[in-house]
């Protein structure tokens, strides 16, 4: 298994010679590379065995990176970058040549995040380069939150994981770019679309590709447990299914199931995101044949969660 620790300069060491990290962000962990490193971001794909018609997230340390691999920089982004960074806010922009086209899957985009974790910041601060980061999990399964969520599925493909402690906030970051100066949400996260909007004004939701997305998480199946899961009121749900073999994701009531998870027991989105990809892992541990799931409330944080639910519901791969 890989070792885990918080030994920046050993990961930066790794990071230098070609090797691959996990990386703690305040979104979920991340399985970094040298983005400027064709042979790198390869061996990203390899080891999540993501297709490579799904492009990659690129972290910088700072905002003052962005004009070093982006050809475009609207104002829309500029202001969002300087309200929300470092947060879980990725801007797609027009990408330099300096960027692999393995990394944007052959597009002109590439998206940019600054990540709101001082461990990784530390680390990229100390990089003569960015790192392409996607979730650190195989591919279109349930993204990790902690080191351990890490070590069980890649621990014996990469040979350190950076010690965060726990993702604060528990969801991927919203991805957000510009379309003849619009901005365009293309997948909803971390950052609330509300949030967005009190800064740039209406957007445009785009949150869904059936094939070859423009961004990360975009595909409709997506952040899968190893379980079926049916998405309704619970009452109902529980009506048509056998208990015996049922587990329960609710949002705060506790029905005192054999097999329950309550995302949020105080009743707040932000604890519900914490432990939703949690929650999907645990399920996995239970004897259950499928998790019947309510929606949570379907406002700020509430419309990421419901994104994520849905998509792991969801049977048909592109």
């Amino acid at each position: 298994m890989a070792e885990i620790g918080t030994d920046i300069l050993k990961a930066k060491a790794l990071l230098e010679n070609g090797e691959l990290v996990a990386i703690p962000t305040e979104t979920v962990y991340g399985l970094a590379g040298n983005a400027l490193q064709p042979e790198a971001v390869a061996k990203i794909f390899k080891v999540k065995e993501r297709p490579e018609f799904d492009p990659l997230i690129v972290h910088v340390p700072n905002f003052d990176h962005v004009q070093k691999y982006a050809a475009e920089i609207p104002a829309g982004a500029a202001l969002l970058a300087k309200h929300f960074w470092p947060g879980p806010l990725t801007l797609l922009l027009k990408k330099k040549d300096i960027i692999p086209d393995l990394v944007t899957s052959g597009l002109d985009t590439v998206g940019l995040r600054c990540p709101d974790h001082a461990l990784t910041r530390e680390l990229l601060s100390s990089l003569g380069f960015p790192l392409a980061a996607p979730s650190a999990n195989p591919f279109g399964y349930v993204s990790p939150t902690r080191p351990a969520h890490v070590n069980d599925q890649l621990g014996q493909k990469i040979p350190y994981i950076l010690d965060g402690g726990p993702c604060g906030v528990g969801i991927e970051s919203t991805i957000v770019g510009f379309e003849k100066n619009v901005p365009v949400v293309y997948r909803m996260g971390g950052l609330s679309v509300e949030a967005i909007e009190s800064v740039v004004g209406k957007i445009i939701l785009q949150a869904y590709s059936s094939s070859n997305p423009k961004t990360p998480g975009q595909l409709k199946s997506h952040y899968a447990p190893g379980h079926k899961v049916v998405i309704g009121k619970i009452e109902e749900l529980l009506r048509r299914y056998p208990t015996q073999t049922c587990g329960l994701l609710t949002f705060q009531k506790n029905y005192h199931f054999p097999y329950q998870y309550v995302l949020s027991p105080s009743g707040t989105l932000e604890e519900a995101a914490q432990n939703l990809f949690t929650a999907l892992r645990e399920f996995d541990k239970m004897p259950i044949d499928i998790i019947l799931s309510e929606p949570v409330p379907d406002q700020g944080l509430g419309r990421a969660i419901n994104d994520r639910i849905r998509r792991a519901a969801a049977t048909d791969t592109p």
